[in-house]
């Protein structure tokens, strides 16, 4: 089954993309942000969405993605779509 993972940046409306997702069709699921990429193949996802989030990149504490979440999605040609914090963190990294 085609599946669409949202990792969860800490936006209150994870769940509306969730389910706007799936009004057109496609599983989506929501996961947390520090899921490992090895939990993440698993879900084999054709997308990953990163839900915006109330943080700033510049915080210290701020949710982040490792190395092996580009890599990973880089190597299997998965398409990642930042929202609002999940842009600038992709564009922060």
């Amino acid at each position: 089954m085609d599946k669409i993972c949202i990792l969860d940046m800490g936006s209150q409306y994870t769940h509306l993309i969730a389910r706007r997702i799936r009004e057109h069709g496609v599983y989506s699921e929501i996961l947390p942000n520090n899921i490992s990429i090895d939990e993440l193949k698993r879900h084999k996802p054709i997308g990953i969405i990163l839900s915006g989030g109330p943080s700033s990149v510049y915080e210290e504490k701020s949710p982040q993605l490792t190395e092996d979440f580009f890599t990973y999605t880089k190597k299997e040609k998965i398409p990642v779509l930042g929202i609002c914090y999940g842009l600038h963190l992709i564009i922060h990294q």
